[in-house]
């Protein structure tokens, strides 16, 4: 380290400070595939300006973010390196934004350098030096002076640099960074250095704002609040960097102005600020209060920060019927919800402003979402801070890692720790995602009773898809393209974690010209918008007759070559309007629940008698004995059939299933079919052909039943039969029926 001082001390007064104007002149964004419309509104006079903490804010501060000097070189190399040219911070060298766009090894360093004056205003004040987050493992100098080092790269942290300051003259900065990427087990989400199918572009180095603060030298050090609805309170926690038993704190909440609600007590203790005359935050309304904390010794005022809270509960209750639902202030509350990677074309981990980190959100809230779950990434302060302030409730995943040795799973809790500590006051956050599908899954229940323990105020899935361990508040099952819903459960809630994935090409708007997929291809919007409609349609009925609490779509936007997003890459094009998104997302066509007469296996568990060796001609007859055929719940398949769920392996060519099932004379007008098949099917009802469809299709439809058909059906028991044949790939057959519901279809122009 004493080496490397001398070195940046010499490097740097032997090299002079470059003009504004010709530094602005020469950056520009690298060549990248695609830009979106913000990135002309990034310069190097202009790089995220808005102040990076709302939840904390004081008035005086210096941002960071610009050109930086910067120089990639091999790891042995432990001086600073001559420099290559310029890096516009906060992007990651990985994006076109950063003006670099290259890749970057794990056999690497990255070094960042940078001059700035402090005010002279700030004289007798303690500097701090605030990074919002750096991929992965960094330290840092200031005027050849090690100030500290960090390790994890979705937290932020933040250093006391006033004993390396000049005062007089150019201060400098300088920053190591290293990044395994996948060659390390760090917490990493979906980066890759070979980005492909759903693992995407690395984001390496300083991808957060960098600024500087001025405080007193007794501080406020942070601010929690944990909004209690049911006793009308905010509980409030104050954190000094001073343990003197003198020194107070004094809160006021209050309305445009106007003051609703004062506490004071002891900094460093827990207050209760009581609201008598509360109002609640929901999505519909997304009420916020203004903050104000002031630290006191005595009557001396030696700091003030502002801030806002909102007042919401979010907890499990049994309705009428005992299932287990989600409730926000105690109402219960279908989330629907979409799958946010946090990725754009542009700065790849960093949005390009805040305008475009406001408008995903504006874009989904508009389109009738109510949630989004942020997928395996920690977004900066003002992400959340727009999703408080416009009103969207969010599942916030643990970012993702290998978790395969001892270090590994310690950088996991450890950056599980940050994540929660920082970003608990953010009302929108309703839930802690801790695995995604089993990745580096570990200690499930332990680390699901940690997290409860750390934050009793909010639910936490402890596993979303495939490996649930039984713990935590949710039941999480993934479906695609589906939906599905997950088996009830007496103590926890039923959502879907993920579902959909439906995928359009819109041609001028991909990062590959000839590489783009989506879990079921369509051709165009209006197939799009069709399909989706009758995913939304089966996501309302589970909820409705299964007690599915929430659904998770596939996806915000295009994530490079995963073209299943609600929006191209680049944000240019909504692939559905928004008003076709909202009306399927609120319901709003298709009136009351539709009664299940005989439930697929979307609905529930239904046995059927089955054969796969050819029955005698008269098998799909009423008085047929099936007695010797197998028993089997539906549906019938092969792992891994696009679309169907499978509870009964048939893997030969042909299936024949049969089942007697009960009508009430009210249910008999209009009786509707639900089915999926690959390949041919043909269904009959007492005897007659209701149905018969070629080729395949990869989710449950809908399906009129024939009018000869329909006048057999009787009240009473009746007896459905069915023939499956399949000749290549997947397979699949499972049937359901359903009485007729009021649809008004809209206008999909």
């Amino acid at each position: 380290m004493k080496r490397f001082g001398i070195a940046i001390y010499a490097f740097v007064a032997a090299v002079s400070i470059s003009a504004h104007a010709n530094e602005t002149a020469a950056w520009h964004p690298a060549d990248a595939p695609l830009l979106t419309r913000w990135a002309a509104d990034v310069s190097p006079t202009n790089v995220l300006p808005e102040y990076p903490r709302p939840q904390m804010a004081r008035p005086d501060w210096m941002n960071l973010n610009g050109l930086w000097d910067y120089a990639i070189a091999p790891g042995s190399v432990d001086s600073l390196p001559p420099f290559a040219g310029k890096i516009l911070v906060p992007f990651p060298v990985e994006s076109a934004l950063s003006g670099v766009m290259t890749r970057f090894d794990d056999q690497s360093k990255l070094w960042y350098h940078r001059t700035f004056l402090v005010p002279e205003s700030w004289r007798g004040r303690r500097v701090r030096l605030h990074f919002g987050a750096v991929n992965w493992q960094c330290e840092i100098w200031v005027n050849s002076q090690i100030i500290g080092s960090h390790q994890g790269g979705y937290d932020p942290f933040t250093f006391d640099i006033t004993e390396a300051l000049h005062w007089t003259n150019a201060e400098d900065i300088a920053v190591v960074v290293t990044n395994p990427t996948e060659d390390g087990d760090q917490p990493r989400g979906k980066q890759s250095r070979s980005p492909e199918g759903i693992f995407y572009t690395a984001s390496s180095g300083i991808w957060q704002n960098v600024w500087l603060e001025p405080v007193p030298a007794v501080c406020i050090d942070g601010i929690n609040t944990v909004p209690d609805v049911d006793s009308k309170s905010l509980h409030l926690r104050v954190a000094v960097n001073n343990f003197s038993p003198n020194l107070r704190v004094e809160a006021t909440a209050s309305v445009d102005g106007r003051e609703v609600g004062t506490v004071g007590g002891p900094a460093n203790g827990e207050l209760v600020l009581s609201l008598p005359t509360m109002h609640l935050w929901s999505p519909d309304d997304p009420f916020l209060y203004d903050l104000k904390v002031t630290l006191m010794d005595g009557h001396q005022v030696l700091d003030s920060v502002s801030s806002y809270f909102g007042m919401r509960k979010i907890a499990l209750e049994k309705d009428a019927q005992g299932v287990v639902r989600i409730a926000l202030n105690n109402h219960p509350i279908f989330q629907i919800g979409a799958l946010d990677q946090g990725f754009w074309p542009d700065g790849i981990y960093t949005a390009p402003t805040d305008d475009a980190e406001r408008s995903d959100i504006e874009f989904l809230k508009k389109s009738g979402f109510n949630l989004i779950r942020k997928h395996v990434k920690v977004e900066p302060d003002r992400w959340y801070y727009w999703c408080d302030k416009l009103g969207m409730l969010v599942w916030q995943d643990m970012p993702s890692g290998n978790n395969a040795t001892p270090a590994g799973r310690r950088d996991f809790e450890s950056e599980l720790l940050h994540m929660i500590g920082h970003l608990d006051d953010h009302p929108c956050i309703i839930t802690w995602v801790l695995f995604n599908e089993g990745w580096g899954q570990y200690d499930t229940e332990s680390l699901t009773k940690w997290i409860k323990q750390m934050d009793p105020s909010r639910l936490v899935d402890d596993a979303s898809g495939w490996t649930d361990m039984r713990a935590g508040d949710l039941v999480d099952m993934h479906n695609y393209p589906g939906p599905g819903a997950p088996d009830s459960d007496l103590h926890r809630a039923a959502v879907l974690g993920e579902y959909g994935g439906l995928g359009l090409i819109v041609p001028g708007h991909t990062w590959s010209a000839t590489n783009c997929w989506g879990y079921v291809m369509l051709t165009n919007s209006q197939d799009l918008a069709t399909r989706y409609q009758g995913m939304l349609k089966q996501v309302w009925r589970l909820h409705d007759l299964n007690g599915l609490n929430a659904a998770v779509y596939t996806q915000t936007a295009d994530v490079e070559t995963e073209c299943n997003g609600l929006q191209t890459y680049d944000r240019a094009v909504a692939k559905i309007s928004p008003a076709v998104l909202a009306q399927a997302n609120r319901g709003g066509f298709w009136g009351t629940p539709m009664k299940v007469i005989l439930p697929d296996a979307l609905f529930g568990r239904t046995s059927w008698k089955y054969t796969t060796d050819k029955p005698a001609d008269d098998w799909f007859q009423p008085g047929f004995d099936a007695s010797v055929w197998k028993d089997g719940v539906g549906g019938f398949g092969t792992a891994g059939t696009p679309g169907i769920v499978v509870n009964c392996t048939w893997n030969t060519s042909d299936i024949w299933l049969r089942r007697d099932f009960t009508l009430n004379s009210s249910d008999i007008p209009g009786i509707q079919l639900q089915l999926f098949h690959d390949e041919d099917v043909e269904v009959y009802l007492n005897g007659v052909l209701a149905l018969k469809l070629h080729g395949f299709i990869t989710d449950y439809d809908e399906f009129d039943v024939s009018k000869d058909a329909l006048e057999a059906l009787l009240p009473g028991e009746n007896t459905i039969a069915v023939h499956c044949h399949q000749t290549v790939g997947g397979q699949g057959v499972d049937v359901g029926i359903f009485t007729p519901q009021t649809d008004a279809k809209p206008d999909l122009q």
